[in-house]
């Protein structure tokens, strides 16, 4: 019983609260920005067993984990980040929590600014990727349609 009391229910990492119940990789898929794969290689760069529950690990694990989920685009190739060239830089991020939803966001903007296909079909709320939109897609009030009266 003493080992169900020591365990932390929330560990806070990059302003985001995660579930202390878990293991360490699946809690840190918590996090935006963080899928299974990247979870792994952080807890492989902070030297923690990445099948450990993430409310018993020590607070220097923790701190380590905190340091790398800071300095990760640092430790890993290009390749491994969510956003290898980012379009005003140019240069290669990776980017946690709310930074992705703003980028998003200015993503999009940029496609409405210039006028390119997607951004008007962002701007008038139509489908983006080529999906099929004859049948599929309708929004709005229901038109012709009509119930039988008993």
């Amino acid at each position: 019983m003493a080992q169900e009391e020591d365990i932390k229910y929330f560990v806070r990492v990059s302003n985001t609260d995660l579930d202390g119940t878990k293991p360490v990789h699946i809690a840190l898929t918590g996090i935006r920005g963080v899928g299974m794969h990247t979870a792994q290689i952080i807890a492989t760069l902070a030297k923690v067993n990445e099948k450990e529950i993430m409310g018993r690990l020590k607070d220097d694990d923790v701190d380590r984990i905190r340091e790398i989920v800071d300095t990760y685009t640092r430790q890993v190739p290009a390749w491994m980040m969510n956003r290898p060239k980012d379009v005003y830089t140019g240069e290669a991020r990776h980017l946690f929590g709310t930074d992705i939803t703003t980028a998003k966001d200015e993503d999009i903007n940029l496609l409405r600014k210039i006028r390119c296909y997607r951004g008007i079909r962002h701007e008038t709320g139509q489908k983006v990727r080529g999906q099929r939109t004859k049948s599929t897609g309708r929004t709005g009030l229901t038109v012709g349609v009509r119930k039988k009266k008993d």
